[in-house]
């Protein structure tokens, strides 16, 4: 009878383990669609360019993810990888900030079959809503910033697949800054509030998808909106096309929020292109008209044009 105790013993000792043993490969091979982390996969993504800054070669060349990571956080703070079915109704997603240590790289693991990639680059306080990749969005609260796209589609086999993207930028940006020599002491925050662009766009176009009202306030006292010109502000939207107008209204604050100075603005934009507007926006002669004085073409964004008001 002892013997027959024992072993039944043994039995359920044993059983325990594998119980055990097979709960923890469970939760080893399920992960969350906001994990930050890169996990194994059949489908692994490394973002190598963002608009034309070519940092890949440093994994290529050394093997180095690390070096990626820190190259890809110099422009972008947020990354964004989501897998799509073929009906546009998402599988996965992976947010990643330029503090984790895979940034840059993601794997899935996916069934056989067609699926569409998206995958986001930006420097907003939080992550786009990506529910479908006809309008991923941004708001108000999230803020806009530089931002760039991959679309693609992607094909799972028995064989895993390694995916290297490059990042475009799809916004277009207009960049505000006053002229005055000196700016009154009683304004405190400067508000922009522009109609005509979007806050969301279609990944498979990367333009705007929808009419929004975007509305963007700034510290007049911010060490981040000076320059050697003046104050400037930088102001992004996703176009509806290539080129379009947008209207602004720049609303100058007290520290109570009331308006002290307001001006409206109608500002020519075009994607991957500055338009500067500057102008001595206090003292000047209140017209809002502008003309173009200028347009030079840099290495980072693919051109600029000169307006002053």
């Amino acid at each position: 009878m002892q013997k027959i105790q024992q072993s039944l013993c043994t039995v359920l000792s044993l059983c325990l383990m594998l119980a055990v043993v097979a709960l923890a490969s469970c939760e080893k091979a399920i992960f969350s669609e906001e994990e930050s982390s890169s996990p194994s996969g059949n489908l692994a993504v490394c973002v190598y360019q963002i608009e034309k800054t070519d940092f890949g070669s440093l994994t290529r060349a050394t093997g180095n993810a690390t070096r990626a990571a820190k190259a890809a956080s110099e422009v972008v703070t947020r990354l964004n990888f989501a897998v799509y079915d073929e009906s546009g109704s998402r599988i996965k997603q992976i947010n990643q900030t330029s503090g984790d240590k895979n940034f840059g790289t993601a794997a899935f693991q996916l069934e056989e079959g067609d699926y569409f990639l998206v995958v986001v680059g930006h420097s907003a306080n939080g992550n786009p809503t990506m529910t479908t990749p006809a309008k991923i969005q941004f708001s108000n609260s999230t803020g806009y910033t530089d931002t760039f796209l991959c679309y693609g589609e992607v094909t799972i086999g028995e064989d895993a697949v390694n995916y290297e993207v490059s990042l475009d930028r799809i916004v277009a940006r207009c960049s505000f800054v006053l002229t005055d020599e000196t700016i009154p002491s009683d304004v405190r925050k400067m508000q922009f509030y522009y109609t005509g662009g979007s806050g969301a766009f279609n990944a498979a176009t990367g333009l705007g998808s929808v009419n929004s009202k975007q509305t963007v306030t700034f510290d007049i006292s911010s060490p981040s909106a000076t320059t050697a010109e003046g104050r400037q502000f930088d102001l992004y939207t996703f176009l509806h096309e290539q080129s379009d107008n947008i209207a602004l209204k720049v609303t100058a604050l007290d520290v109570s929020g009331n308006t002290l100075y307001e001006r409206d603005f109608d500002v020519p934009m075009e994607q991957n292109h500055i338009t500067w507007l500057s102008g001595a926006f206090f003292t000047g002669s209140g017209s809002s008209s502008t003309s173009v004085t200028s347009v030079t073409v840099n290495t980072d964004w693919a051109g600029e044009t000169h307006l002053t008001f």
